[in-house]
């Protein structure tokens, strides 16, 4: 007889490693948790000494007489602090959580072994090129050189019996696929857009579309009414709302790289040291301590690097070097669709295509999962995946469906795969022209990135292949009927959106809609509204040339331009009513800047949110409202345009009444939280960033290992960004991951920050050491010169052959 199968309780789950943690702490032992730091390390396959010198907050600096043994090195130091971060996300990636925390994974690990993350790298990892291969497989030999040392094994593997298992090119390949698979968030939104069709029509859809405000060109462009420019499917055929595996794919909860941030570029004409200034905040939801970067510097007699990439793939991504400096957002440029497939009504097993009936690829997936009363601590369970030429199965049970209607998935990046990354071109370039050639190769994540020279050249480039649609535009999912495909080819890399040495002196992008109105191509319908860049706009073109400092208040700027529009509407109906008149006056007296002590802030978002309810609630019903709330990159700007107009068929009622609706239940809630009177109400005491720890998310023990709760100014709409999540208000769940502002007239330092801290072991002294400087705005460096960096050493490590 089979086991019972056992879903694991977390409180059990941990509390042996919670109470051993304890222990530690009580006994005074925290520094069990460590490795060896100084003295001289035997590491096979080097050709020549490396050293490794350590600042105050734990960053590693890695001399290197040659290229080779420098990525070795990389590879072993990541994993000297993050090698349990990097299992964990092997595991998650590879649809394989579930063997850490049993049932509760499985819904995640059969979505990424239905997307196939990990079979595409596998595939990946056969085409690369030699120097490719080669860099990848120094990295890993350089983790599994650590990995071998059983003594310097962090704490949380021995306590949880888990062993480390060599690492390989394809684990590297299968991350940047998971990173990239982020940055093209485009299934959510043709789930929304298919589901309010299906709920109102298609017409009265239309005024819920993304309006994809290009700032820029806002004032030369002609409006354009958003269409699905193509058929759309009826709602007795399609019922996506029916199927919950589907819709789970849709909110997408299981990814941790939300990619958002501001980046920008400042030529020397507007920099105060005469030299480029770059300064970049990605914004993730960052907080799992230690954080998603890992900071190190690289430096040979060729090459000198600091900066950051993400634990598990080797080079930098973010940072400087002697030559160019770099930063990177999320583009969202559209590379998913999904498509409306038939089933073969002579056979179940084949799938049409036009008049030609296909059999479906068939994948055999075991999952293991961990359950304590299984033989081993194990029991299995098979799925099964299938495929079609475009892509993998993503609908599951379907519900009430027509059952000859599936919908598969289609991404570009699987298609697109190139010999080369270009992550290695990026820390070799020497100019502007360099990066721009290197970029040209990183095909799997779509981004934004801006970057300089120290001749004084930038530029903003995207990367990633978008493809060219035939019919349709990717907002709505797209019925196969025919065998013609959809996808004629790729936009042109010289023809991605793009702009070098600009005359206003600066480029920056905020994931808001970066199109110029004359692009002959579909690039998105997933953008951030423009509030960030149009504020980053005021700044810089504010009067003077402007300092490293001013760019790393930029960073923690928290005024509200989507509030400066909304609030004279809103506050002037609140007013009007002796019950709200209080939390009207209030916000008349407000700023605008979402500053954690102030009551307008907690007030502006909470009336807000309650108003977006009252309008949308009644027609599209509570689900898709609540899934339609969750991804205000679709709806923010439509709906401020209904504010400011006044009036708009989807107001069940006049504009002041549902704001009016709306203030009251604000004031309920905000009640509760924090007592009858508004003026006591500070945004900080609902709005807190928490830390915490990966081996205990939430519940008992969470704030034993975790980093605290912190009361945090900005939102949504700030350059501070600081979003909560809609449903569950108003704990921030993305934030900036890193602050980083690099100054290439500037030869000694970095300035730059992590939430978090260099280590991602348990109560290391550098693991959560940053986040006080974090909070405060306090600056950090990142040493860059010799000098400095030989100055602020507090440890040297030898890696000998």
């Amino acid at each position: 007889m089979a086991p019972k199968e056992e879903a694991v309780n977390p409180r059990c789950n941990f509390l042996f490693i919670i109470v051993s943690f304890a222990c530690i702490i009580l006994t005074g032992c925290a520094h069990i948790n460590t490795f060896q730091r100084e003295g001289d390390l035997h590491i096979p396959g080097l050709k020549a000494a490396v050293e490794v010198l350590r600042d105050e907050q734990g960053i590693a600096y890695i001399y290197s007489a040659n290229e080779e043994d420098l990525i070795r090195a990389q590879g072993f130091v990541t994993a000297q602090d993050r090698l349990f971060q990097m299992h964990l996300t092997r595991l998650l990636v590879s649809g394989r959580i579930s063997e850490l925390v049993g049932r509760a994974g499985l819904e995640s690990d059969i979505r990424m072994r239905t997307i196939g993350f990990v079979r595409q790298a596998r595939k990946h990892a056969g085409m690369l090129n030699e120097a490719n291969r080669h860099y990848l497989q120094l990295y890993a030999e350089g983790v599994n050189a650590f990995s071998a040392r059983d003594a310097d094994l962090p704490l949380e593997f021995k306590l949880s019996g888990i062993k480390p298992e060599p690492w390989g090119i394809d684990d590297s390949l299968a991350i940047v696929y998971y990173m990239g698979w982020s940055t093209a968030a485009n299934i959510n939104d043709e789930i929304i857009a298919q589901l309010i069709v299906e709920a109102v029509g298609p017409e009265k859809a239309k005024d819920l579309f993304p309006l994809n405000i290009n700032p820029d060109t806002e004032n030369t462009c002609r409006p354009v009414k958003k269409t699905t420019a193509g058929p759309l499917p009826e709602k007795t055929h399609l019922d996506l709302a029916a199927d919950p595996v589907l819709m789970s794919l849709g909110a997408d909860q299981f990814s941790g790289f939300h990619i958002g941030s501001n980046n920008w570029v400042a030529a020397p004409a507007l920099s105060a040291s005469g030299k480029p200034i770059v300064a970049n905040d990605p914004h993730l939801d960052a907080r799992i301590l230690p954080g998603p970067w890992y900071p190190c510097g690289l430096i040979t007699p060729e090459m000198r690097v600091v900066g950051v990439n993400v634990p598990g793939i080797p080079g930098m991504v973010v940072g400087r070097t002697g030559h160019i400096a770099i930063g990177m957002t999320n583009s969202y440029g559209d590379t998913q669709d999904l498509f409306i497939e038939t089933i073969d009504p002579a056979d179940p097993n084949r799938y049409m295509e036009g008049g030609r009936s296909l059999p479906f690829g068939i994948l055999k997936e075991r999952i293991r999962i961990k359950n304590s009363k299984a033989e081993g601590g194990f029991q299995e369970e098979e799925i099964t995946v299938r495929l079609t030429k475009r892509g993998p199965v993503v609908s599951g049970t379907m519900k009430g469906l027509d059952t000859r209607n599936v919908i598969t998935m289609r991404w570009s990046p699987f298609e697109t795969m190139e010999p080369s990354l270009g992550l290695d071109q990026l820390m070799k370039s020497r100019s502007v022209a360099e990066i721009r050639q290197g970029l040209r190769y990183i095909t799997p994540i779509m981004l934004n990135f801006v970057f300089a020279d120290t001749e004084g050249h930038f530029g903003w480039q995207t990367t990633g292949r978008i493809p060219v649609r035939v019919r349709g535009n990717g907002l709505v999912p797209f019925r196969v009927t025919d065998g013609r495909d959809n996808w004629s080819g790729w936009i042109d890399y010289e023809k991605m959106p793009q702009s070098y040495d600009a005359g206003k002196g600066w480029l920056g992008t905020c994931n808001h809609y970066t199109v110029p109105c004359d692009y002959p191509y579909y690039y998105t319908s997933h953008a951030s509204a423009s509030y960030r860049y149009r504020r980053l706009t005021e700044l810089m073109n504010s009067p003077g040339k402007k300092t490293v400092d001013d760019h790393w208040n930029f960073q923690r700027d928290d005024l509200n331009l989507m509030a400066r529009q909304i609030v004279p509407v809103m506050s002037k109906a609140l007013l009007a009513h002796k019950d709200t008149e209080a939390m009207g006056r209030i916000l008349q007296r407000w700023d605008y800047h979402d500053d954690p002590d102030l009551a307008a802030p907690a007030i502006f978002q909470a009336v807000y949110r309650h108003f977006f309810f009252a309008v949308y609630q009644d027609k599209l019903g509570s689900d898709l409202t609540k899934l339609l709330i969750d991804n205000p990159y679709f709806w923010q700007e439509s709906l401020q345009r209904m504010v400011l107009a006044g009036e708009s068929s989807w107001f069940p009622e006049s504009r002041d009444v549902l704001f009016h609706r709306a203030a009251l239940e604000a004031y309920r809630e905000m009640s509760r939280l924090q007592g009858d009177d508004p003026q006591t109400w500070k945004w900080g005491r609902v709005h807190h960033l928490k830390l915490v720890s990966p081996l205990r998310l939430k519940g008992f023990g969470s704030g034993l290992l975790g980093g605290g709760s912190h009361a945090m100014g900005g939102s949504q709409e700030t350059l501070l960004r600081a979003r909560f999540d809609y449903n569950n208000p108003y704990d921030v769940t993305v934030s900036a991951s890193l602050r980083m502002v690099a100054d290439l007239g500037d030869p000694d330092k970095v300035l730059a920050v992590l939430p978090g801290g260099v280590s991602g072991r348990q109560f290391d002294h550098h693991h959560q050491d940053q986040v006080g400087p974090f909070m405060s705005g306090e600056k950090r460096y990142w040493w860059f010169s010799d000098q400095k960096i030989r100055e602020h050493a507090t440890e040297k490590l030898r890696l000998v052959p």
